[in-house]
């Protein structure tokens, strides 16, 4: 069996960081700019104080240079300054950090013995959140809930924490403990919520990202997260499914963050034959990705997701729904459907951005919308029955022989 390291977090849609290959596996055919340029594409046309934020800092710059008995402090000014030059954006994900900033929780350590809290992390609107929370773990025991957010790690709340960072700040030794103050907000859009504190021991926890099983006739299979090797994964579980007489499937992504573009596409081609899969909107101009045609199996298909199903993983959703491939059961997924790109500087620190918008193959806006399921149906919190799956598996049968 195939098993998944879950480390603190798996990043929802994943953040592309600046190199070229990791990019290309997104989905994007990119050009680098190398950091050290200090150029853009529209520099060229940034020539006065009136259109070029450069050429007004230039100038008091200058001023003070020329006039001012006191001097520039110049790191204190260019974070102060790129901070809030981000934040004038407006792009929730946006985000300058320095270079301690960025060597200590952005950067990827291969060396380094990788443990986590049993939480599975996600971003929503730049902040790190609980998508799920694993059963058995010391989380669950302190009492952490999905949907809960981070608001500082061992005491440091001097920004918003992104997954990213959060999988960085929770990378350490097992044995190792971290306090980790959350907020519990009534929903992801709230900005606050009730406060508190636990103090958690990291450690590895090995969980299979695919599961699967038969239920009388039907083939259920678990996606926990678009990883890697993913598409294999679900091929390998629909083969043998289909080898035990599974008549049509369910393919659950609730609770799924995200991951690889490319992975999801292939894992929406093993049951779609032709057609578009995704739209990326970037500021060339928009470009499709259609399915590769190995597909695995036509038989009929349901595909379950929820509030918590996020990136790549509602464009997997979209893709499959908007051709007519399957039946979607649930909620209404979260909504992000943009990509980040994380640029180092060349004087140290990077810059976040969003660089990328998802549409599904009919054109409709992922990000700040959602899949919305073709059968809507939610579990009553506190409930043991899961009524999504019941729902999903009675819907499946319903397909077989149509």
């Amino acid at each position: 069996m195939v098993f998944l390291v879950v480390v603190a977090a798996f990043v929802a849609g994943f953040l592309a960081r600046s190199n070229i290959p990791l990019m290309s596996s997104l989905g994007f055919v990119t050009e680098e700019v190398p950091a050290s340029s200090g150029t853009s594409p529209n520099s060229a046309k940034l020539k006065t104080t009136y259109e070029s934020l450069s050429m007004r800092i230039s100038e008091v710059e200058d001023m003070l240079a020329s006039y001012s008995f006191d001097d520039v402090h110049l790191q204190e000014a260019t974070e102060s300054m790129l901070t809030e030059l981000m934040a004038s954006t407006e792009d929730p994900y946006a985000a300058y950090y320095n270079p301690e900033r960025y060597e200590e929780h952005m950067l990827e350590n291969a060396d380094k013995t990788f443990s986590g809290v049993g939480v599975l992390f996600g971003d929503y609107n730049g902040r790190a959140y609980a998508i799920d929370v694993l059963e058995g773990s010391e989380a669950q025991a302190e009492g952490v809930r999905q949907g809960d957010f981070v608001v500082a790690i061992d005491g440091d709340s001097s920004h918003a924490w992104s997954a990213t960072e959060v999988i960085g700040a929770l990378s350490r030794d097992d044995g190792e403990s971290v306090v980790i103050t959350w907020m519990r907000p009534i929903s992801l859009d709230a900005m606050t919520g009730e406060d508190f504190i636990t103090t958690l021991v990291c450690r590895s926890y090995d969980v299979q990202n695919v599961t699967y099983e038969m239920v009388d006739g039907v083939g259920y299979i678990k996606l926990r997260q678009i990883t890697g090797n993913a598409s294999q994964l679900v091929k390998d579980a629909v083969e043998d499914l289909a080898a035990q007489g599974a008549l049509a499937y369910v393919l659950d992504i609730t609770d799924n963050p995200g991951g690889y573009l490319t992975q999801s596409l292939d894992t929406a081609s093993l049951f779609v034959q032709s057609g578009v899969l995704v739209g990326i909107e970037t500021l060339d101009g928009t470009s499709t990705r259609a399915a590769s045609g190995s597909t695995t199996t036509l038989a009929p298909l349901v595909v379950m997701v929820n509030g918590y199903t996020s990136g790549v993983a509602e464009v997997l959703a979209a893709a499959l729904q908007d051709n007519n491939r399957a039946t979607t059961v649930g909620q209404t997924t979260t909504g992000k459907g943009s990509v980040q790109v994380l640029r180092e500087l060349s004087f140290g620190g990077a810059v976040r951005y969003t660089a990328a918008y998802y549409l599904t193959p009919l054109g409709h806006e992922i990000n700040g919308v959602g899949v919305v399921p073709d059968i809507e149906v939610a579990n009553p919190e506190g409930a043991e029955e899961n009524f999504q799956l019941q729902v999903a598996l009675d819907t499946a049968r319903s397909l077989i022989g149509e």
